[in-house]
């Protein structure tokens, strides 16, 4: 047996005796939360937090195609009657999972209509041939998308104007290895996307959900402006610290390309005027990402899922022949969208059997007369790990509330609380399941899972840090101040 396959045995078998350890573990006590109310971990809720333990560890390091992880998650919970059959499997086709499927089904036409290379061309000969600055300005107009779409549909936008980029950068002499140019370029891609998409109200539905428990729990509503003044900064603040750290970890190899820019606005002549075609696709986009838009601000609209307007544009592109039967065979990475039913379902096994709550309860209860800088990281850490497992509107529901409630007890802020949390859902670093870009940035196969792990670890420890120079800097001039008056 080679050295990379008994690795790989090793995995699957140390994710299985996790699994294994935990069904059959003794029955664990229950978490009480500050107002006495006791949290027991039933059997199905212990064997979740066990196959949590699995999936993590296929998927970090690979041991088989993440899908299949996805699949296998599905698999065991009907197996070993952690959740019946239909339970499991039904959330493999969770609105969620659709939204990701329309916003992949636009990405292609983006790709092959050309689209792509028009934007990657453009931008190319506005940035330059400095490779910091194109990367710079990739994050920033990423960045800047999420402001105002969601940032799954901007990662689809995105990819295909990487690849056009990354093709560039390697010219003719690319032997389709990955490049630090191109870990650099994605990896980012997936990080700003997050960071960018806590800047606003529209950037995620973890966003407005997080609103939503604050007002219950205080009667205080946040508006679009107050929420915009005070998590705009923290989004760009990161975007800039995330650029600088990947030019640490992942220096290009070229620090110029020459004649780029030449090559694009060349290569840009080459496309021709707009075709009927573009302008089709263009306005059916349009249309569809002005939907999801209109949702914040359109009563009317509120009540339809954020994924019908982007499935609606792809069967439009169907039945104009845009699209075809061979692109939907061939050219949609079913992979990904494996990944994410299986991170649908677990999340949901979590949260269903009272698993998520009771280890939230758990680890908050453990810190609960800490001082209120503890306890504001400690909450913002907790959110930041489950985030990367399950649904970040999820990980907002389950912590959010134990936290205001604990934070009474503190006398802490509880609109600290709330920024805190929300950034931290925003910007899952670790694991590909914690968000849409993060998996379609895989699909560049420029890094590794292990790969999008380690670079996670400084870039969360980065979250971190910003999260406590705006507690201290900016957020007290803008009258937020830690501590209840």
């Amino acid at each position: 047996m080679s050295g990379s396959n008994a690795k790989r045995v090793f995995f699957i078998l140390l994710g299985v005796a996790l699994f294994l350890v935990l069904y059959y573990a003794p029955q664990f006590g229950p978490a009480v939360d500050p107002a006495g109310k006791s949290f027991a971990l039933s059997q199905q809720g212990k064997a979740a937090i066990g196959l949590f333990f699995l999936a993590g560890v296929w998927w970090v390091f690979e041991v088989t195609p993440i899908g299949v992880t996805g699949l296998a998650i599905g698999v065991v919970q009907a197996l070993f009657l952690i959740r019946p059959a239909k339970d499991a499997f039904r959330d493999f086709m969770d609105p969620t999972v659709l939204f990701i499927l329309g916003s992949l089904l636009i990405g292609l036409v983006f790709t092959k209509s050309g689209i792509t290379k028009r934007i990657a061309y453009k931008m190319l000969m506005m940035v330059g041939e400095d490779t910091k600055k194109i990367l710079l300005g990739v994050f920033i107009i990423t960045a800047l998308l999420t402001h105002i779409m969601a940032h799954t549909a901007v990662a689809a936008t995105m990819f295909p104007i990487l690849v056009t980029i990354l093709a560039l950068y390697n010219g003719d002499n690319s032997d389709g290895k990955p490049t630090k140019f191109g870990k650099a370029l994605f990896i980012g891609m997936a990080y700003t996307a997050g960071a960018g998409s806590i800047c606003t109200l529209l950037g995620g539905a973890r966003n407005p959900a997080a609103v939503g428990f604050y007002k219950e729990f205080t009667g205080v509503d946040v508006s679009f402006v107050d929420y915009f003044l005070h998590m705009a900064p923290f989004g760009w603040l990161t975007v800039f610290l995330i650029w600088g750290l990947l030019m640490v970890i992942y220096k290009p190899e070229k620090s110029v390309i020459p004649g780029l820019r030449e090559k694009a606005r060349s290569e840009y002549a080459k496309l021709g005027p707009v075709s009927k075609n573009e302008i089709f696709i263009g306005i059916v986009i349009f249309c569809a990402l002005t939907m999801l838009v209109c949702q914040a601000i359109i009563p009317a609209l509120k009540t339809m899922d954020r994924s019908v307007p982007l499935l609606i544009a792809g069967i439009i592109f169907f039945l104009a022949n845009v699209l075809t039967v061979e692109d939907l065979e061939k050219r949609i990475p079913w992979n990904i969208i494996f990944l994410f039913s299986g991170a649908m379902s677990i999340g949901y096994c979590l949260w269903q059997t009272g698993a998520a709550q009771w280890i939230a309860i758990k680890w908050l209860g453990m810190i609960a007369g800490a001082p209120w800088l503890v306890f504001l990281l400690a909450v913002c850490f907790l959110v930041m790990i489950m985030t990367n497992f399950i649904m970040n509107v999820a990980a907002i529901a389950i912590t959010l509330p134990v936290a205001l409630v604990m934070g009474q007890y503190l006398g802490v802020n509880p609109e600290l609380i709330l920024y805190g949390a929300v950034a931290m859902a925003g910007m899952p670093f670790l694991l590909l399941i914690g968000a849409a870009p993060n998996a379609m940035a895989y699909e560049s196969k420029q890094f590794t899972t292990g790969e999008f792990f380690i670079s996670g670890i400084p870039a969360s420890a980065v979250l971190m840090g910003v999260l406590v120079l705006m507690t201290f800097t900016y957020w007290p001039i803008v009258g937020l101040s830690p501590l209840l008056k």
